[in-house]
């Protein structure tokens, strides 16, 4: 399928874009941060079942009067089914059991489903090292593509890759959905996934600027992304058919995975095709920094 559609001519638009949905997930995490999961901040996790519907609103103010002032109490799968989030920075590995005792004697008809516990020290150190493995991937792919291509496709994949990676925390910190390590995992996978993309859109505009002759950039740009457009197009809605089947039937517990995915997805097949183009540009990229240089002594080759 052939595709001719002006991409490059909105480019401005997409960076004002572009750079509004940056400029509101900065924010957002600066000011009000990620709604960490207990894999990160440590507490305690307790899954409780009731035989009817349960009342949140009876459970907090139980919650409140028995001393507990930093928790969340959602429904988790049906609204019998509730979900306790207690932090706890003493580290007590017996919080779950009194939190329970006190529910069953409100109502002996509580059912309990598990209890889980991460300790703060564990919860820190996933934290740091999560973060610290996601910059390695970063710098290790901006190398790798600065090896592979030239140094201003490496810094056009690496500010895709950031783009992607801040929308999501910010949509994430903006909509207060949980951060865990799912999510993390979800991250480091978007990384994949974008750059496979962002590789195969590189690849055809080397391809182009080295074959094409007496056409502007842009234009060489724009024809490159249009020619990998139905690859770009069947990779994404076929990985986005299996993620909302996740998403609607894969259960609470890879919701926060699926969501994250979905998000990346959309995310990465448009900064594929505008952020790591629009850096392209912006770095005045030419033929001349992508010709195949000449072995050493071949203008002697033609000599007579």
């Amino acid at each position: 399928m052939n595709f001719n559609i002006p991409f490059m001519r909105y480019r401005r638009y997409a960076t004002i874009g572009s750079l509004v949905l940056l400029l509101l997930s900065v924010g957002s995490l600066s000011f009000k941060g990620l709604n960490l999961g207990l894999d990160f901040s440590g507490g305690t996790l307790i899954e409780v079942s009731y035989e009817e519907a349960a009342d949140l609103i009876d459970i907090r103010d139980l919650m409140t009067n028995n001393g507990f002032d930093d928790f969340q109490v959602v429904n988790f799968g049906s609204n019998s089914d509730v979900l306790i989030k207690v932090a706890d920075k003493n580290g007590n590995s017996q919080l779950g059991d009194v939190i329970y005792k006190f529910l069953q004697d409100a109502d002996p008809s509580t059912e309990l489903k598990r209890i889980e516990f991460v300790g703060p020290q564990i919860g820190s150190e996933l934290r740091d090292q999560g973060g610290l493995g996601m910059l390695v991937a970063l710098g290790m792919i901006l190398l790798y593509v600065a090896f592979r291509f030239q140094y201003k496709f490496a810094l056009g994949a690496v500010a895709a890759l950031a783009h992607d990676v801040v929308i999501i925390l910010g949509l994430f910190s903006l909509l207060s959905w949980d951060f865990d390590l799912t999510v993390l995992a979800a991250l480091l996978a978007v990384i994949g996934y974008s750059l496979n993309d962002t590789i195969v859109v590189s690849d055809r505009i080397r391809e182009n600027f080295r074959g094409e002759r007496g056409f502007e950039p842009d234009q060489i740009v724009n024809r490159s992304i249009n020619q990998t457009l139905s690859r770009t197009l069947i990779t994404s809605i076929t990985t986005l058919l299996v993620l909302f089947a996740l998403f609607l039937f894969g259960g609470d517990m890879i919701k926060g995975f699926s969501q994250a995915l979905i998000i990346g997805v959309l995310v990465g097949t448009y900064s594929s095709i505008y952020v790591v183009a629009n850096m392209l540009l912006g770095l005045s990229i030419t033929q001349d920094d992508l010709a195949i240089p000449e072995p050493e002594g071949a203008e002697f080759d033609d000599m007579p």
